[in-house]
């Protein structure tokens, strides 16, 4: 609930920032009569909208669980996340759209040094607070705010190319460059708003993470106790910033209640001290059967049934499985 807070007061502030920025960009704009300023700007309002999207979404991430959502509102970021990149895919078209415009229908520009400053100042600010943003949401597990991080840089790079068009212009008099510079940026935010989608969609339909499940499979294996026999059908499913984690652990069939829940409470620290404590483990704990003595390597096992042949090294796909290992199981 801590990070939770958190990240809906870094969303707070970035909406209010976004806001701030906006408007001087329209002063930029009526004072330069750029229309590469003025796609900007439209650019802006779409910060405006999602950063207010955001701030709603991570309230209602942030509530406590309760007994119509037992996993937490978590998912609403996603869903913030996915109507954000949809406005950034926008705003891009529009901004191609008002180049086009801008190259058929050319036009004077005037008071280019005072967009000049007005616009580059946006620009810093917005990279900064893009990259707070990008860096709260990747320590809290925040797809909403990392998603704010991405609007608010991909806004700054089309900026960047929006000032250095004004400085080209500034002293050669070539005015189309305004527009074609503008275009060449859209592009890079049409690509930025696909990302976001696509996480996000992944995020709601609960796809795979294979970057999660990349850092986690080799943490275990580091890490594995003698113990530790099998364990697969390991699934991980992303609510905002909390990860629920559930697996099937092999453990030796003789162990008692107590015995088999020390390891299960060493899989959770292990899985806590990479992750933060953001992460809920769900693990069903199986006793070991007579063909998984093959890939065992507990040396002092006194019920043996067979000499360990192997040791199975867990990888994304073999832990991924809801299938026991035993010594076929393909590395």
């Amino acid at each position: 609930m801590e990070k939770a807070q958190h990240n809906l007061k870094v969303q707070k502030i970035i909406a209010a920032v976004s806001i701030v920025l906006f408007i001087v960009k329209i002063v930029a704009w009526y004072l330069t009569s750029s229309e590469a300023i003025l796609t900007d700007a439209l650019e802006s309002i779409v910060n405006v909208i999602a950063g207010l999207i955001g701030v709603y979404s991570l309230y209602v991430s942030a509530k406590p669980k309760d007994y119509d959502h037992p996993y937490g509102h978590g998912k609403a970021e996603f869903i913030s996340a996915a109507i954000e990149g949809t406005l950034i895919t926008v705003a891009g078209f529009i901004i191609i759209y008002e180049g086009i415009n801008n190259l058929l229908h050319p036009h004077t520009l005037k008071k280019l040094d005072y967009g000049i400053i007005l616009v580059a100042a946006t620009a810093i600010i917005n990279y900064v607070a893009g990259a707070l943003c990008i860096k709260t949401g990747q320590k809290n597990n925040s797809l909403a705010l990392i998603a704010s991080g991405k609007h608010l840089q991909s806004d700054t790079w089309s900026t960047v190319g929006i000032v250095a068009g004004l400085v080209l212009m500034f002293f050669t008099k070539i005015f189309w460059i305004d527009s074609v510079i503008a275009m060449v940026f859209a592009l890079i935010i049409i690509f930025t708003g696909y990302k976001i989608v696509r996480s996000s969609v992944a995020g709601i339909m609960d796809e795979a993470d294979e970057v999660i499940l990349k850092k986690l499979v080799p943490l275990l294996n580091a890490n594995r106790k003698e113990n530790w026999i099998d364990l697969h059908n390991l699934r991980i499913i992303k609510y905002g910033a909390t990860l629920h984690l559930d697996c099937h652990f092999t453990l030796p069939w003789y162990l008692n209640v107590h015995e088999a829940h020390r390891e299960v409470d060493a899989l959770s620290a292990l899985v806590k001290e990479e992750f933060g404590e953001s992460v809920e483990l769900f693990v069903h704990s199986d006793g070991c059967l007579e063909f998984q003595c093959r890939i065992c390597s507990k040396h002092d096992c006194t019920v043996r049934q067979h000499a360990q042949e192997r040791k199975i090294t867990w990888t994304v796909d073999n832990i991924s499985t809801n299938q026991k290992h035993n010594v076929s199981t393909s590395e």
